[in-house]
């Protein structure tokens, strides 16, 4: 990954060639960024430049040894780690279809990377295992570069295995960098995050992400132009959208809706069987997916500005609702999605769990 193939960033990446030119790379560096902004892109593109042996003013020289198998994502001494599935799973179990992903694009998000890898209703984690697996890779000498690099992507899926790496990135071997890449600081332990320099990450500009799908996927500009308006600055979920024009989620979403508003039981059972069969990874997306469309109808409600980052089926509806809810019941709406992202990661039986959801909506939506 060149630094050159990131989008947009210009003030990180300015300041990360800062850092690889003055020598003077602190140990840990926490990449904090939303999904989609290039938060792994920059990582995978400074764990490169680090190697290079031939380091240019603006980026890796691209020629080097060191650069050609950094660029395959087969460096040595750039090791990997990312959510698994399984109980004693490990990264590098997943290392080939890692590669894939990687080449393809490092603007994935946390669930397309879990279904490649076949989570279904499966979540995924960073186990004791694979921390285990990190401390042995970092006890070892390098084997041709100059660093020895940890890049983890979503620290977040460590939760208290954390512990487990505290000394590790407090005190680290000679020449060993932590390269954390994270979407959400909340969800990472502290002691952790105290021994991190952050680099924040900015979302991207719609003009940005509408020149990436141009060049890179040959969109229309005009199309690109839509499309980057509703991404929001997620270059990963504009890529989607380019190659699915219409999105599951949010077909899926305003049917639930409007099953709800009207309260039919028979058409809410049958929703939620069907629902249940998406997996627990899917069924966080379309949450999520559900929380930007309240937040969209929020803004409506608020300002009357119909120009919404929803598509025009989605704003027709927007536009509807914004008659049957108002500003309270959009909170009482949201706060109901996100406690469900949270009795998901836990387990929940989810056909008692979104039938119950759909009653609730149900009556909020009628309620006066």
């Amino acid at each position: 990954m060149y630094l050159s193939d990131v989008i947009g960033q210009a003030r990180t990446k300015a300041f990360l060639l800062q850092l690889v030119h003055s020598g003077r790379i602190p140990h840990a560096l926490l990449f904090l960024g939303p999904s989609g902004s290039g938060s792994l892109a920059l990582a995978a593109a400074f764990a490169q430049m680090v190697q290079c042996e031939n380091l240019t003013a603006e980026d890796a020289c691209g020629h080097c040894n060191a650069c050609k198998k950094a660029a395959q994502h087969v460096h040595p001494d750039i090791h990997f780690s990312y959510p698994t599935i399984g109980t004693n799973a490990v990264s590098t179990d997943f290392l080939k279809q890692w590669r894939t992903v990687l080449q393809e694009s490092p603007y994935f998000d946390v669930n397309a990377w879990l279904q490649r890898i076949g989570a279904e209703n499966k979540q995924g984690n960073i186990n004791k295992d694979e921390c285990n697996a990190i401390i042995k890779k970092l006890s070892l000498k390098t084997f041709e570069g100059r660093y020895k690099i940890l890049l983890m992507w979503l620290p977040e899926y460590l939760g208290k295995e954390g512990n487990r790496l505290l000394k590790l990135i407090e005190e680290p071997p000679d020449n060993t960098l932590f390269l954390l890449v994270a979407e959400n600081a909340d969800q990472i332990l502290n002691t952790i995050l105290s021994r991190c320099q952050l680099v924040k990450i900015d979302p991207l500009a719609d003009e940005e992400v509408a020149g990436a799908l141009e060049q890179r996927q040959n969109v229309d500009p005009v199309r690109a132009q839509q499309i980057a308006f509703l991404a929001g600055g997620d270059y990963g979920q504009a890529r989607y959208m380019a190659d699915h024009p219409a999105s599951d989620d949010a077909h899926l979403l305003l049917d639930w809706l409007r099953k709800c508003y009207r309260g039919f039981g028979p058409d809410l059972v049958q929703w939620t069987e069907n629902f249940a069969r998406l997996g627990r990874e899917n069924q966080k997306q379309f949450l999520q997916y559900g929380l930007h469309f309240m937040r969209e109808l929020m803004v409506y409600g608020l300002t009357g500005n119909p120009s919404l980052r929803l598509r025009p089926e989605e704003q027709t509806t927007a536009q509807n609702m914004s008659k049957v809810l108002n500003f309270d019941k959009i909170v009482r709406v949201s706060t109901l999605f996100n406690d469900n992202v949270y009795y998901i990661e836990r387990n929940a039986n989810p056909k008692i769990l979104f039938l119950d959801t759909s009653i609730q909506l149900h009556q909020i939506m009628k309620s006066a």
